[in-house]
Formats: C-alpha cells, structure tokens, sequence
C-alpha cells in the first residue's frame, strides 16, 4: 500500500481511477486543479468522490493561468465548444496543450510535501491520439524527469500510476462497473452547464461507451438521447 497523490477532476476516468486505487489500498490524497476551465462544476464530483472514499480532497486554484490558455474552447471563453471529436494531435481546440504536464507538477510539489510514494493520473488508451501529454512516452518521460526534480526531497521510489491508461472508455464503464462507481456522480460535458449537453465531445463519447457495454447510461442528459 502506498500514499498517492491522485489527480481526479470528477470525470468518469478519474473517478474510476480513484475508486480503484482505494479499492487495491493505496492511502489516497484527491487533488483537483483549477486552471480556469469552463466546465469547473467537474469539482463537485471530485468531492463527492472523496466524501464516499472517505479520503482528503483539496482543490489546487490556478485559475488565474487561464488568460495565458488562449485557442482551447476549456479555457478560452472565445473560443465555442465543438460537437465533434478529433483523433491526431493539435487538431482539437479541446485540448489545452501541457495541462497534464501542468497537473502532475502540482501533484508532484504535492507528493514532496506529504511524503507521498506515488502520482496517479486518470489517462486513457482513447486520449493517446489525440493528447500528447497522456502517452506512455509523455508519462515514462515525465517520472524520469520528477525523479530528479526531487532528488533528495521525495523517496527514492517515486511512482506515477496511470492505472487505466490500457483501456479505452468501455474499460473504463466496465472496471467502474465492477467497483460500484455511482456514475451519476460523475461529470464529463465541456460546456458545464446545469445538465450534460449531449453533444459534445465528451458527452458523445460517455454515451458511445455506456451503449458500447450494456451498462445503462443514468446521466442526465439537456435533450433526449435516441
């Protein structure tokens, strides 16, 4: 059993990484990052995770970066949110280039300061195409790179877990499945409004894997789903 810094923003990955690593024993530290995202209603899930884990929970505000976060539609309010999905790099304006290379910084300051052996993040084999900061080569690189960061400061055994990074988004519905996430409790839609919009590509893609499984898809939904 390890400490572990888990990254969870309250989306159905992270949520179900976390529900995982608490189900192997790891002792668990939720950290969610504020970088000005316009769907940062996503932290109430990360919450409510920790609230059910039983396990700290603490929000990391970087909001203010955000200005520099210019082309994403995450991050820049002139920028819309598309409804449709992109599979090679630098294409989507849903993605904010570094943001994971951001996250894991934090985390990774976070795991110094309380002697945490391990890093998780909630990637999965879905984001490899299409998000450069989520591949095998980004995540070995990027430990590698921590490893002597924090030379002399972190055990020498620092870790970073991406324990789902293997499956796609059907492995996904299926680990939480098993673990009892109630997915509910988890938010996926960009726009962040009151109810998952449906159309963008987050939503398309929760709802392609809970048809994808058989699982019956209990989100919430702005319209009806056919």
């Amino acid at each position: 059993m390890h400490k572990v810094i888990a990254v969870v923003s309250g989306g159905m990955d992270s949520v179900t990484m976390a529900h995982q690593l608490h189900s192997d024993g790891h002792d668990l530290f939720l950290l969610s990052v504020n970088y000005g995202q316009r769907h940062l209603k996503e932290h109430r899930f990360a919450a409510a995770t920790a609230q059910r884990l039983g396990v700290r929970h603490e929000v990391a505000d970087l909001s203010p970066v955000a200005r520099f976060l210019k082309g994403s539609s995450l991050t820049d309010p002139d920028v819309d949110v598309p409804e449709r999905s992109w599979s090679s790099f630098g294409e989507s304006p849903n993605i904010v280039p570094n943001r994971n290379a951001l996250l894991l910084s934090v985390a990774f300051a976070v795991a110094v300061a309380e002697r945490a052996e391990a890093v998780a993040i909630g990637t999965v084999a879905n984001d490899h195409a299409s998000v450069p900061d989520s591949t095998p080569e980004f995540l070995e690189s990027f430990i590698a790179m921590e490893r002597i960061a924090t030379a002399g400061h972190a055990s020498p055994e620092l870790d970073l877990l991406a324990p789902l990074s293997q499956v796609g988004k059907t492995g996904v519905v299926e680990i939480g499945e098993r673990l009892g996430v109630p997915w509910l409790e988890t938010w996926s839609c960009f726009r962040g409004g009151d109810l998952h919009c449906a159309r963008c590509a987050a939503c398309t893609e929760r709802r392609e894997a809970f048809a994808a499984t058989g699982v019956t898809d209990s989100t919430r939904y702005e319209e009806p789903v056919a």
